[in-house]
């Protein structure tokens, strides 16, 4: 009789690590084999259970606020979440103040809007403006003089602004040529090229709408930023979709914390001037860990995460990684936006400590579907015209979870920032 209570006992237990793995796509075993390391790591124990419940207790929250079964169908539920995210759209564009987003005028309204959101300015480490004309001189972007109308460089810097420039980087030049061409400059950095300066957030003037067209039109947005020179800048263009200032706004609060992000990562590396133009490339592209870490042996093994510093099921769904125990900054960014929506108007409070959170629906069909209730995806989803549903924010928001957990966000934060370059740690 007691064997038969240990092993009831057992499969109980494990009900809880079976959905935990399950949402994040990890094997069963090898998700069962990083909890045991890591409850005999930290003295931790039942902290899947605590998330299990959580989640289980968000979700319930969540559906009763939308007056939706937790019977319902995936569709049911999935067009609840849809519907809920285009009425909070509406309410920040009434704080903004705008009708309609149009323009110069109303990119520029959204910039201040969020300006006052996030609550002050923050300095960063970033690389000197002259040292930026100097790589503007050597190599010159001829999409972007042609555009302008400029024969030189130093005809355009006499008149146009420099950061508006290495925007128009992003939009105007091949991504390719950037990358190959006019980055490799990058290499020669030193931290001597670099200075202490405030995160600018900025609206281009509508100049730059006509040549950025086919960008946002393939992009879907209309932001972008510039890690190297501490820069957030929207293009004035808007596609007219349900959705986009509330992803717009969200967008900007993401690119404000990851540039303070990667700003502090520039610091740490600072210390180490022989790898420093290789550390800062390699953060710029956003360089993963390319090969499998090579076993260990069982006496001698320490739980091992990867720093995956992009969203790489955004790319490819079936990527080695993504089974992988990982942190990820992306998501810790996202975490801390979504905290800053959230203070903007009591309706957005529905997607508080969300940001993590999933569970499987049934689908007409009778086969389990996992909808997300983390903004990003959700959001994403609307302005992508529902074409496909995205879950990637939540599962590695997930993963963020399960290792702040056992440690702490301070110390998620100080590993990814630590190891981005190296790519993986042992705990």
């Amino acid at each position: 009789m007691e064997e038969v209570y240990n092993s009831i006992t057992y499969m109980e237990y494990n009900i809880y690590k079976e959905k935990i793995a399950k949402i994040l796509k990890i094997p069963q075993k090898s998700f069962l084999d990083l909890i045991v390391a890591l409850e005999r790591i930290t003295g931790r124990n039942n902290v899947v259970e605590s998330i299990f419940f959580e989640n289980e207790r968000i979700v319930g929250e969540k559906l009763a606020i939308l007056n939706i079964s937790h019977n319902a169908y995936a569709q049911d539920v999935y067009d609840a979440l849809i519907s809920k995210v285009e009425a909070d759209d509406l309410k920040i564009l009434e704080l903004i103040g705008h009708d309609s987003l149009r323009g110069y005028e109303a990119s520029r309204a959204v910039v201040d809007f969020v300006k006052s959101a996030y609550g002050g300015q923050r300095r960063g480490f970033f690389i000197k403006r002259e040292k930026a004309r100097e790589f503007l001189r050597a190599v010159p972007p001829v999409n972007i003089l042609k555009a302008l109308q400029y024969e030189t460089v130093d005809a355009m810097l006499e008149k146009e602004d420099l950061e508006e420039v290495y925007s128009a980087l992003r939009f105007l030049e091949d991504p390719v040529w950037q990358n190959t061409v006019f980055f490799k400059q990058y290499e020669t950095l030193t931290p001597h090229d670099f200075e202490e300066r405030d995160i600018e957030m900025r609206a281009l003037p509508e100049k730059w709408a006509s040549v950025a067209e086919q960008f946002v039109a393939k992009k879907f947005h209309n932001v972008s930023h510039l890690k190297e020179l501490g820069v957030i800048f929207v293009i004035p263009i808007f596609l007219g979709i349900s959705g986009e200032t509330l992803r717009l706004v969200s967008l900007l609060l993401h690119y404000f914390h990851e540039i303070a992000f990667y700003a502090d990562a520039f610091r740490v590396y600072k210390k180490e001037p022989k790898i420093f133009a290789h550390s800062v490339i390699s953060m710029l592209r956003g360089d993963v860990l390319e090969k499998r870490l090579p076993e260990e042996l069982p006496e001698v093994a320490r739980p091992r995460f990867l720093v995956v510093q992009r969203y790489l099921a955004k790319n490819d769904p079936n990527d080695w990684r993504l089974v992988e125990p990982r942190i990820n900054p992306e998501a810790l960014h996202w975490q801390r936006a979504e905290d800053d929506v959230m203070q903007l108007h009591p309706d957005l409070e529905f997607w508080n400590g969300a940001g993590w959170v999933g569970d499987f629906f049934k689908t007409d069909l009778g086969e389990d579907a996992l909808i997300s209730l983390n903004l990003g995806d959700i959001v994403m989803t609307l302005v992508k015209r529902k074409k496909m549903r995205y879950l990637y924010h939540e599962q590695e928001a997930l993963w963020n979870k399960l290792f702040m957990s056992y440690f702490s966000e301070q110390e998620l934060e100080k590993m990814a920032r630590t190891h981005i370059v190296e790519g993986w740690f042992a705990v």
